[in-house]
C-alpha cells in the first residue's frame, strides 16, 4: 500500500517577485562603484543604462534576456567626474529612472 503524505510545490516559484521593481543604488553617494538591484516578475528583455545629468548615455550595463528573480549589476564610475547621474532600467513596457551621486 502506497500512502502519499504530502507533495511540495516548487518553493522557488513562491520566492519570485510579484512585480517589476528597481531599488535605489547602494551605496549612494558612491565612490567609485555602486550596485543597482532590480526585480523581475517574469523572464524578459532588460536594459540598464547610465546617463549623465544632461541626458547623455554614459554606459550600458545590461542589454539582454534575463530570467525572473532579483538581479544586481555593479557600476564602476572610476573614470567619470563627480556629479549627478541617472540609471534607467527598462523591462518590457516598464521604465524606472533613479538618481545617483558620484563623489570623488
Amino acid at each position: 500500500v502506497l500512502t502519499v503524505v504530502g507533495i511540495e510545490d516548487d518553493l522557488a516559484a513562491a520566492d519570485l517577485p510579484k512585480e517589476f521593481n528597481v531599488s535605489q543604488n547602494y551605496p549612494n553617494p558612491f565612490n567609485p562603484a555602486t550596485t543597482i538591484s532590480y526585480s523581475l516578475p517574469s523572464a524578459g528583455k532588460v536594459t540598464v543604462i547610465v546617463f549623465d545629468a544632461i541626458g547623455r548615455e554614459v554606459k550600458e550595463l545590461v542589454n539582454g534576456f534575463e530570467e525572473a528573480g532579483v538581479h544586481e549589476v555593479r557600476f564602476n564610475a572610476g573614470s567619470l567626474a563627480s556629479g549627478v547621474y541617472f540609471y534607467r532600467v527598462q523591462f518590457e513596457n516598464n521604465i524606472t529612472t533613479k538618481k545617483m551621486i558620484l563623489i570623488k
